[in-house]
C-alpha cells in the first residue's frame, strides 16, 4: 500500500501549535477495548471540537457511530462524515477534523497478543498496554513548529485542567 506523503504536516503542525497556545485543549475521552488479536480504540469528541490526528501505521477500518464531522485528510478537500459511516484508513494519515455534531469514532486494530482478558486489567495495566499498542500503530512525531510531540503536551495540558478544575472537563 503506498503511504502517504508528508508534504503537508507544516499545515496541521501550525493547526496544533495555535491549538496549544489559545488554550484550545479540551477532553477527548477514549474508551479501549480487546478481543483475541484484537484492539478497538473509540474515542468521543464534543460538537465544535477541532482535533487533529496522529499519523497512523498501519490499514485498518473505523466505524463513525454517531455524529458529524468535516475531515481534511493530510489537508486535501474537507468531506463531510456523517453517522453510520464506516471507512479505512491507510497507512501515514493524518487528519484534521472539525465536529458538527458529538461524534463517536471508533479504529479496530489487529494486533498479535490481544486477548478479551485484558478488559478486567486495572486502568493502569490497560494503559501499559495500549501504550505498547500506541507505539505499533501511531508514528512518533515532533512538531516542526514547537519542537515538541504535541501529543504529550496535549495530556500534559488536560491533566493539568482536571487538577485546576475539575468541573471544566466533560
Amino acid at each position: 500500500m503506498e503511504r502517504i506523503l508528508r508534504q503537508n504536516d507544516e499545515i496541521v503542525d501550525k493547526i496544533e501549535a495555535q491549538m496549544l497556545n489559545t488554550n484550545l485543549s479540551i477532553d477527548l475521552p477514549l474508551v479501549h477495548k480487546f478481543t483475541e488479536g484484537m484492539y478497538i480504540r473509540q474515542i468521543f469528541m464534543p460538537a465544535g471540537s477541532l482535533v487533529t490526528s496522529r499519523i497512523h501505521m498501519t490499514e485498518h477500518p473505523y466505524t463513525v457511530s454517531a455524529g458529524i464531522a468535516m475531515v481534511s485528510i493530510d489537508c486535501s478537500s474537507w468531506e463531510q462524515i456523517s453517522a453510520p459511516h464506516t471507512g479505512v484508513t491507510r497507512p501515514g494519515t493524518r487528519r484534521i477534523l472539525y465536529i458538527i455534531e458529538d461524534c463517536i469514532w471508533t479504529t479496530y486494530h489487529r494486533v498479535e497478543g490481544m486477548k478479551s482478558d485484558f478488559n478486567d486489567l486495572p486502568k493502569e495495566e490497560i494503559e501499559k498496554i495500549v501504550i505498547g499498542i500506541e507505539n505499533k500503530i501511531l508514528e512518533d512525531r515532533i512538531n516542526v513548529i514547537t519542537g515538541t510531540d504535541v501529543h504529550q503536551d496535549y495530556l500534559k495540558i488536560i491533566e493539568n485542567k482536571k487538577t485546576e478544575s475539575p468541573c471544566l472537563i466533560s
